[in-house]
């Protein structure tokens, strides 16, 4: 039946369309009712409401039992008393015409009558048909949709503190030499656009594209000082490129495997035990990233397959629940290299992350705690200069006394452990996040100066406050230590470290719309260089790094 003809089956809601009634006056139950029982009356004496002592029970009883275009409604009843626009009773009309086959005087007085009306009627729905018909033909696709995110940063850093690399102040030292390179204001740009794609309603195929100007120029992708990395910097130079690619699905009661050639160890997991790192409103990649544990949550993307299993559907809503995850994860680099001396998929070469994680909780509160283990290679994510230095990780290969190149046997092991509170209303209390972490190194015995760094730890405290003078705007603040030294082994020299450091930021989001928000954001990175921070005439100088910016998230 065409979309004219199924819409006239209801002509209560065609009048009061046509008559400029607004969604609030059309009883929707009342027309789907109607339409419901077109084809179930066959007789007049099926109507409840309609008595033979009725003027025009003798008119209904032809409508109905001679040309069957009258209907009722499913609990029999005709309503033949409410009250019927003009319209209504040109789509009641219309709706007789294709069953009467002889145009008596007294039907060609009424179609004379509503002439007008039925002349707008039949034009509105052709439009709409139209309409209808040139969605069919251009749509997209009916399995797969397209969720889009641009964030936009303008802001800059300066250097700040007394240090300098010479031994005269009138030498160029580090705080000069950064702000000469980066410190500059500046403005850029994240854009993703994600194609989700499901073919059963249970699986997900997702493709990702991803394009930027945060690269080698900008301060934003962590250059000049790592730890200035955002979380929504994009590397290029505005070149597209699909930075994730993976199908997820089901297997069985409560497991869910994940495998692509571009899928992250993060996004593996299964949950999250972190309030602060969510929406809008990241800031700096070692707090809303790396959750304050660069060396287990390390993002590492690339070939890889994983497995989670959660209880949650077995458990009421609201309680909480356990999530159990275990990943493997091969650098982007090496997945696809051929050659098993330089890279491959589960080689010695590969670059390899194997990622676990145990977690309970709910949206209120939850832990976790995770394991990492690291091929050399393998890289962790932001830390001090001194503890990011060469692979950001472990070596792969050791040049001996008589210059031959040989496996290192090097690896690293990190663990993390996470947690959060969300207080039930917004208000006073804010939610509170925290992580801790340690990353071990073996065999890295090549390292410069036959210093081997042995041991690493980071830490992290987040608070965020929802709906701040605005319901939608939230207002967090963060602080810890990045990932930084903590152990070497000197050859027998003093193992001492002064690798600490701090970092901090503060931030405001203004939800301006649904899909719009404005997040002013203030940080501060002390001692960034951890050890490698050179020193005045043996003197304890200081150096620390100021950022503040704007970052303007779209969503659509």
């Amino acid at each position: 039946m065409k979309l004219f003809q199924q819409m006239l089956v209801a002509p209560a809601a065609l009048g009061l369309l046509a008559s400029g009634a607004n969604a609030a006056e059309l009883n929707i139950n009342g027309v789907s009712d109607y339409a419901a029982s077109a084809d179930q009356v066959t007789s007049v004496t099926q109507f409840s409401d309609v008595y033979p002592t009725d003027w025009a029970y003798q008119a209904l009883s032809n409508l109905v039992e001679q040309y069957g275009c009258v209907a009722g409604y499913p609990n029999g009843t005709f309503r033949g008393n409410r009250a019927m626009t003009r319209y209504e009773a040109a789509a009641l009309l219309n709706a007789c015409l294709d069953r009467i086959t002889e145009v008596t005087d007294e039907l060609r007085r009424l179609l004379k009558e509503f002439e007008t009306e039925l002349a707008i009627l039949r034009g509105r729905v052709d439009g709409l048909e139209a309409r209808v018909g040139e969605l069919e033909a251009t749509q997209f696709s009916t399995t797969t949709k397209l969720k889009a995110k641009t964030v936009w940063v303008m802001g800059g850093t300066q250097a700040k503190g007394d240090n300098y690399k010479a031994e005269s102040k009138k030498s160029e030292g580090q705080r000069s030499a950064y702000n000469a390179e980066y410190g500059a204001f500046s403005f850029s740009y994240d854009l993703r656009l994600g194609l989700k794609t499901s073919f059963t309603g249970k699986d997900l195929l997702y493709t990702r594209m991803r394009a930027g100007n945060m690269g080698d120029d900008s301060v934003w992708d962590g250059n000049g000082v790592g730890l200035n990395k955002l979380d929504t910097a994009a590397p290029g130079g505005n070149l597209v490129e699909i930075d994730r690619l993976y199908y997820r699905f089901p297997l069985g009661e409560g497991f869910t495997v994940q495998a692509g050639p571009l899928t992250r160890n993060t996004e593996m997991m299964g949950y999250k035990a972190s309030a602060y790192a969510k929406g809008g409103q990241k800031v700096l990649d070692f707090f809303g990233g790396s959750l304050g544990v660069p060396g287990v949550w390390n993002k590492e993307t690339g070939g890889g397959f994983g497995l989670m299993y959660s209880n949650k559907k077995n458990v009421d809503k609201g309680d909480a629940y356990f999530t159990v995850a275990a990943n493997y994860v091969a650098d982007s680099g090496e997945a696809n290299d051929s050659n098993p001396n330089t890279g491959g998929f589960m080689t010695d070469n590969s670059e390899g992350n194997i990622t676990t994680q145990l977690a309970y909780g709910n949206k209120q509160w939850g832990m976790a705690a995770g394991y990492r283990y690291g091929q050399c290679g393998a890289k962790f994510r932001t830390g001090t200069e001194y503890a990011s230095s060469g692979k950001w990780g472990t070596p792969c290969t050791v040049t001996k006394d008589d210059g031959s190149v040989v496996r290192s046997g090097a690896d690293s092991h990190s663990w993390a452990l996470n947690a959060f509170w969300r207080p039930e209303d917004s208000g006073i209390l804010p939610s509170v996040s925290a992580g801790v972490g340690a990353s071990y190194l073996n065999g890295n015995s090549a390292w410069e100066n036959n210093t081997s760094k042995r041991a690493m730890a980071s830490w992290m405290v987040g608070l965020t406050w929802n709906d701040v003078f605005m319901e939608g705007n939230a207002l967090g603040a963060a602080v810890g230590q990045p990932q930084f030294v903590t152990e070497v082994d000197n050859n027998g020299g003093d193992d001492f470290v002064a690798d600490g450091n701090y970092a901090m930021e503060l931030w405001y989001k203004f939800q301006v719309t649904d899909n719009i928000a404005v997040t002013p954001a203030v940080y501060w990175l002390s001692r960034p260089y951890g050890d490698d921070t050179q020193n005045f005439k043996g003197d304890d100088k200081s150096l620390g790094v100021f950022g503040g910016l704007i970052q303007t998230t779209f969503k659509f």
